[in-house]
């Protein structure tokens, strides 16, 4: 019986297989974001405003960093949690790919948040005659609040590491 069990929840593992395809899904979504974002900044290159070009490739970097974060957390993720990824001799295969860790993932995701939220506070500024104080007031409370999250996370797994067994 105890054998069975413990078959059955080291197969668990497999239940997490379709978020990871989803995410992939959410990757194919961000691409079309993305594309709809870029043939409407396109036309108007010439036409706009300096800071609202800057806005409009500020916010194709953000869906670009957003796609990246999934690609991160998909091949990370599956890698953790439920099977390794045979690439073969491939060359393309990522270096950190089968080197992050839970601990590493948590950081790259709020790195990658506050990178985000940075971007947003950016746009904000650079497009701020259409913000009130208020807005830019609370998007700068939000920057600073994952920034000390993402600080608090690093502290966090630097105690941790010197501790028997790492992460």
């Amino acid at each position: 019986m105890e054998h069975f069990l413990e078959r059955l929840m080291f197969a668990s593992r497999w239940l997490l297989a379709p978020f990871y395809i989803g995410l992939v899904g959410a990757i194919a979504i961000l691409l079309v974001k993305f594309v709809k974002e870029f043939v409407a900044l396109l036309p108007q290159v010439l036409t706009l405003e300096g800071g609202q070009v800057m806005v409009g490739v500020l916010t194709l970097v953000d869906v670009a960093l957003v796609a990246n974060l999934l690609l991160i957390i998909v091949f990370a993720g599956y890698e953790n949690f439920v099977s390794k990824i045979n690439t073969g001799d491939s060359e393309d295969r990522p270096e950190w790919m089968g080197h992050v860790t839970f601990s590493d993932l948590k950081i790259k995701l709020i790195g990658s948040i506050v990178a985000i939220s940075g971007i947003e506070l950016l746009k904000a500024f650079v497009n701020i005659d259409s913000h009130s104080n208020q807005q830019i007031a609370w998007k700068i409370a939000l920057h600073m609040t994952f920034v000390l999250s993402g600080v608090l996370f690093a502290v966090m797994d630097r105690l941790t590491a010197g501790k028997s067994g790492g992460h």
